[in-house]
């Protein structure tokens, strides 16, 4: 497969009025197929001044789902974790969860425990009844009444919010796989990072990929941004380099050129350059629908600050697999039946397409999420690069 010099040409117009135009400071994309690159582009600066290049180093946010999601599943795979069997034995925390129903009139949580127990098939699947704040209410007054710091603070206290349903029972996007994170630890007996290091990310040679950021990657650091009236502005964010969990909901930090080689595992379904990571059928497995005639919802935002409403494919079934949400149809942009989609808060966006042969990923850092200008860029970005 190869990329034609006109479709590059169009990414590149594309992804440069995008800087020239000042919807995002900096941004890279790259597409890749079983064998290799195919496109690689970047264009911008990461912090006003030197470039955005495809080793960038960026805040991957929730893209850092699917690697943690990999590392379980390979625990799975050796008996260390069972997909279906209640988890509470493995993380005592989840072993009698309760449920939020609402608030008495004097603003008392009414929590009642959970009916069904949690599952690590629930947790990867976010029918676990964990939920974010950007997008629940009913989290967010938990959240705040009770004083409990953003997720992105990393604190475990953040972690004690009640389900907002049984579960199984429905799906909602939420705080599902810093408890997969947790659950990791405990089968492995390490932290999270150094079982992600000797696990998924040596073996293929992500060196760029961490929950800690060392001097170097600092030296390559992409600045976030946020939109304002005016067009992106700078913002002082960093993950907790020192956090009580490192969170495997969105705590990893990497370049672009270093998730493309991830996408292309799952591509190649396991194995990339002869490291097999996952066995072909646990992918296989991990590809399927895991919420039956549940589907991906329309997440209303109840903070502004943090994310638009979120809505990706409107008018196309949504479900979600053990690795991310999956299209029932094809889309209009021509990704195929049964390929895995997702994203970073930070407005970076990811597909994988296994029918077609391919994977790609556009990466900014700006916030809120769910930004409508760099969502077209990304569907113009997709789009195209299926011409070749």
């Amino acid at each position: 497969m190869s990329t034609s010099t006109s479709v590059t040409e169009q990414i590149d117009d594309a992804l440069a009025a995008a800087v020239e135009g000042g919807a995002v400071p900096g941004v890279a994309a790259l597409v890749g197929d079983r064998d290799g690159v195919v496109y690689s582009g970047a264009f911008g600066t990461r912090d006003g001044d030197a470039p955005f290049t495809t080793d960038t180093v960026a805040w991957l946010a929730s893209t850092t789902k699917s690697i943690v999601a990999v590392g379980a599943l390979q625990l799975v795979e050796r008996g260390a974790i069972d997909l279906d069997a209640p988890i509470g034995p493995l993380l005592p925390q989840l072993a009698n969860p309760g449920v939020l129903e609402g608030f008495d009139d004097d603003g008392t949580p009414r929590i009642r425990p959970a009916r069904s127990a949690v599952t690590l098939r629930n947790l990867l699947s976010h029918t676990a009844g964990n939920v974010y704040h950007f997008w629940n209410a009913h989290a967010l007054r938990y959240q705040r009444d009770g004083g409990l710091p953003s997720i992105d603070a990393c604190r475990n206290a953040t972690l004690t919010t009640p389900l907002m349903f049984d579960p199984g029972t429905a799906w909602e996007y939420g705080m599902n796989i810093d408890w997969v994170g947790k659950a990791v630890e405990a089968a492995s007996g390490r932290s999270l990072g150094d079982y992600l290091r000797a696990n998924v990310l040596d073996p293929l040679g992500l060196a760029d990929t961490t929950f800690r950021l060392s001097p170097e990657h600092r030296s390559r650091l992409a600045t976030m941004h946020i939109r304002t009236p005016d067009g992106p502005a700078p913002l002082q964010f960093e993950v907790p380099q020192d956090p009580e969990f490192q969170m495997g909901g969105g705590g990893m930090y990497g370049s672009p050129a270093d998730y493309l080689r991830f996408l292309r595992m799952l591509l190649r379904n396991g194995e990339l350059d002869g490291a097999q990571i996952l066995a072909p059928e646990t992918v296989a497995e991990a590809r399927r629908n895991q919420i039956g005639d549940l589907t991906v919802r329309r997440l209303a935002t109840v903070l502004p600050s943090g994310s638009h409403d979120v809505d990706f494919l409107p008018g196309t079934t949504k479900k979600w697999s053990l690795l991310g949400m999956l299209n029932v149809e094809a889309t209009p942009g021509g990704r195929s039946p049964g390929s895995l989609f997702w994203a970073g808060l930070c407005n970076s966006y990811y597909w994988v397409d296994w029918h077609r042969g391919d994977a790609g990923l556009l990466v900014t850092q700006v916030l809120p999420f769910a930004d409508p200008v760099v969502l077209d860029l990304f569907d113009r970005f997709e789009e195209t690069s299926r011409r070749r």
